[in-house]
């Protein structure tokens, strides 16, 4: 049965594609027709009743007695009037019949304050029904016939519901919530058992196997959500999914990127405009303005079985181009690929394709209206941090449309040494573009958490985003300075401008090439003290690619890759086979190797551990290694047996007292001599509690070497969980506190002998090198990429003016005065 939808106002009726708004034009909220009013009040247009009144009072939606929920927004960008020029009629939850007045509005004021009057009727239900006729570009009256829906008959799937029923209620320890890549990461767990798992939030629910089902529960750090399996192996998947989901999936603490301040913003110049800092860095060039194409699809298909095969066809084409993608990528681009690969082999986006080309569609019409649906529910949950996920929605629809019609994508023609402007940029735009060889990009919109900053940060491309409509007026080849250190970039600059920048870029640009020239050279202070600048690494490729960065050795062997995302515990020739493939890669190097280091945010569904308030302070670390033994000891014979013998040394994590470092040795020492191995084996500790921090002097005296986590000593010592993303931007490591507890371990350390190393984040923070010296750490454990620009810094240092830079440090009140300091020392450089 149809049901006509009428016009709420008098005016200009029009297609969807005539809104300057993406979010309407691209049918992100659903389906429609747009109207330019001519009339002061929009009325119902149909019976029904008012499901939602925004506070501004310029949108309304209703839901009809068949259920058809329509949105009626008055004009564009009119939330930000807060309710000037709005009279609302009507409450939420009142009953109306067709014609009854909504909504009165100031015609002439509206017009003159919003970016356009043009109104969407959107129809936001879009799987339940489908638009059969519409009204456009004609004029139109208050209720005369806009559009006919008609329902879309649904299929749903049917499920054995043999074998166990189980469920499980857990917190989300996810910064963000549940979005793309951990919904991927979910997924892909749920896919390796037969029974049905759910998720249940309040009262959505949705299929693990499903991405898009997953993100429209609307989830976000804290919620509780319930797990359920039903099936033979229901236990097992029960156990792994919340084993998940109460890790956060190697998320970390959420980054706050450094928006511009309100005080910046009136600082700047005529010339300029401000952004948020999504990547740091300097660039230079001229501006290369892209605009994405448009993909237009035919409504009507040429039959089920054609369209389906078209479908498929097109799928697995894009399939194996982002497969492509993930091979040759690696880090932020290589998890980005993988969770839309998830997104496009997604059977909630396939069955509801599939639903509208039995329906008639075209496969194009209908891969549009499947993703704008999900779209649609993601951002009916509110959630700021998913809805920057909609781009990777956006991002798969493009691709499955350009195969489908044939429509070359943009990005190609950006010249190298550009600085790239545009409205937006979707993931697989941006790694098209890296291949050219950008200087920077500048994005009219995006967040400082979506996936296109996050790969930004990756590849060191630095940007800027949510610069707004001032980027408008950025003509193409103009030339740019792109400042992502104070947020800002400068238009057309005068020759002072070039020159300050210039020197700038030179600096540093001096600096990585003096140290790629010198990496593999060892590395001590410009006064001749040696400090050793090992690496960070969790496989033999990290391992490879630090050492031809100049790595002195390995810090911090992350054993746990070896255990996560997996139903039972690695072998002892499993792991064997990956350390000694790390040492011989480190040929003559040490190499340092982490004990088992779970729990708390790195579960593993094979070590059950009961739910606790706060498993920060729980079953973390050493603590979960000695409750079980089997893997410990397993652990220790396969270190044992690397050879040649020594190389490998042992690091015991989250370390609290002696006690533990006795219980650790004396396994290694009865295993030594139960396998007959004669060289000895440095045991160390890691330092990421303050209590090993205070004690170093007692721990030193029986270990052989001391190296402090600063990520999880920071959250330790400023009693600020780095999972939270209520204070997680405040877990800063240059914060005098922590520096305070470094310089403490360093001195107690002393005492012994004993060398204290960094293998946590500030080992890879250029403006931390110079004051953790100074306090007395003499090796420093970075990220493969950085090792050689660490080594130029410290050469570039003595340890008189480190030690007092250190000691400025110190008496600092805050880490932003800490961090003020250090840029002041890199300007005396």
């Amino acid at each position: 049965m149809s049901l006509i939808i009428t016009s709420p106002l008098r005016g200009w009726a029009s297609a969807l594609d005539s809104v300057p708004d993406p979010v309407f034009a691209q049918r992100m909220m659903g389906d429609g027709v747009a109207i330019q009013p001519l009339g002061d009040t929009v009325v119902a247009p149909f019976d029904g009743e008012v499901v939602t009144l925004h506070e501004a009072g310029h949108a309304v939606s209703l839901r009809s007695a068949e259920g058809a929920e329509v949105l009626i927004h008055i004009g564009l960008d009119t939330v930000m009037l807060k309710g000037n020029g709005f009279t609302p009629l009507v409450v939420t939850g009142q009953r109306v019949s067709r014609g009854d007045p909504l909504i009165r509005f100031d015609l002439d004021a509206v017009a003159l304050a919003a970016t356009s009057l043009i109104t969407p009727v959107i129809v936001t239900n879009a799987e339940s029904f489908a638009i059969s006729r519409r009204t456009v570009d004609c004029a139109i009256g208050a209720c005369e016939a806009l559009m006919t829906l008609v329902p879309v008959q649904s299929e749903t799937r049917r499920r054995s519901d043999d074998g166990t029923s189980v469920e499980q209620a857990v917190t989300l320890s996810l910064p963000h919530g549940i979005h793309a890549r951990p919904a991927a990461r979910i997924g892909e767990a749920a896919r390796a058992f037969e029974a049905d798992v759910h998720l249940v939030k309040g009262d959505k629910r949705g299929d693990a196997r499903s991405t898009v089902a997953l993100l429209a529960l609307g989830t976000a750090f804290g919620d509780e959500v319930v797990v359920q399996a039903r099936g033979d192996d229901a236990e097992t998947a029960l156990a792994a999914i919340v084993a998940l989901l109460a890790s956060d999936m190697g998320e970390g603490a959420p980054v706050a990127a450094p928006c511009l301040p309100a005080a910046a913003t009136n600082r700047l110049r005529a010339g300029q405009i401000g952004g948020v800092i999504a990547a740091p860095g300097l660039a230079m060039g001229p501006a290369a303005r892209l605009r994405q194409t448009e993909i237009a699809v035919a409504r009507e298909g040429k039959g089920a079985a054609e369209e389906r095969a078209a479908l498929l066809a097109a799928r697995n084409e894009v399939s194996a181009q982002i497969e492509a993608r993930a091979e040759d990528a690696s880090g932020g681009v290589a998890s980005v690929m993988q969770a839309h690969l998830a997104l496009i082999d997604d059977p909630e986006l396939l069955a509801a394709a599939e639903t509208r080309i039995v329906a008639g569609s075209s496969a194009g019409f209908a891969w549009r209206g499947a993703i704008h649906d999900q779209i649609d529910a993601i951002r009916a949950t509110g959630n700021s941090h998913l809805i920057e996920r909609i781009d990777d929605l956006v991002d798969i629809e493009r691709q499955m449309l350009a195969t489908l019609t044939g429509t070359a994508l943009d990005g190609a023609a950006v010249p190298a040494g550009a600085i790239v402007v545009a409205e937006d940029l979707l993931p697989s735009q941006l790694v098209t573009l890296a291949a050219a060889k950008p200087a920077g990009i500048c994005l009219a919109r995006g967040g400082p958490t979506s996936h296109v900053a996050i790969l930004c940060a990756g590849m060191g491309l630095p940007a800027l985003v949510a610069m707004g409509e001032a980027l408008d007026s950025i003509e193409d080849g103009a030339p740019l300075l792109l400042d992502a250190e104070l947020g800002h970039v400068t238009i057309a600059p005068s020759l002072a401008d070039n020159a300050a920048f210039t020197e700038r870029l030179t600096k540093r640009e001096a600096r990585r090439t003096a140290a790629q020239a010198a990496a593999k050279d060892a590395c001590h202070s410009a006064d001749g003290t040696r400090i050793e600048i090992f690496a960070n690494i969790g496989t033999a490729k990290d391992a490879a690619l630090a050492a031809a960065q100049g790595a002195e050795g390995s810090g911090l062997v992350r054993s746990e890759f070896l255990f996560l995302d997996r139903e039972t515990a690695p072998s002892e020739d499993e792991q064997h086979a990956a350390y000694q493939d790390i040492a011989e890669t480190l040929a003559g190097k040490p190499v340092i190797v982490r004990l088992l280091d779970i729990g708390g945010d790195k579960p593993a569904a094979y070590i059950p551990i009961d739910a606790e308030e706060n498993p920060a302070l729980g079953q973390r670390g050493i603590r979960v290694a000695l409750a079980r033994p089997d893997l410990l000891e397993t652990q220790i014979r396969a270190i044992l047996r690397v050879r040649p013998g020594g190389q490998c040394k042992i690091m015991i994590p989250m370390v609290a007292s002696v006690d533990e470092l006795r219980q650790v040795r004396a396994i290694v020492e009865r295993l030594r001599g139960e396998m007959a191995i004669a060289a000895p084996v440095e045991i160390g500790v890691m330092v990421e509690t303050p209590a090993a921090a205070m004690t170093a002097d007692l721990l030193a005296a029986e270990a052989d070497f001391l190296s402090i986590g600063t990520n999880d000593l920071t959250q330790y010592v400023l009693a600020m969980d780095r999972g939270n993303p209520a204070v997680a931007a405040g877990v800063d490591a240059m914060h005098p506190a922590v520096l305070r507890m470094i310089g403490e371990t360093c001195r107690l350390a002393a005492v012994h002998g004993r060398w204290v190393g960094v293998c946590g984040g500030l080992a890879s923070d250029p403006a931390a090198l110079p004051i953790l010296v100074g306090l007395g750490v003499t090796e420093l454990s970075a990220v493969p990429g950085f090792v050689a620009e660490a080594k130029q810094i410290v050469r570039g240092l003595t340890l008189v003016e480190a030690r007092a830079h250190a000691k400025l440090a110190l008496q600092c009140k805050s880490a932003a005065e800490v961090r003020a300091l250090a840029r002041a020392f890199e300007e005396t450089r």
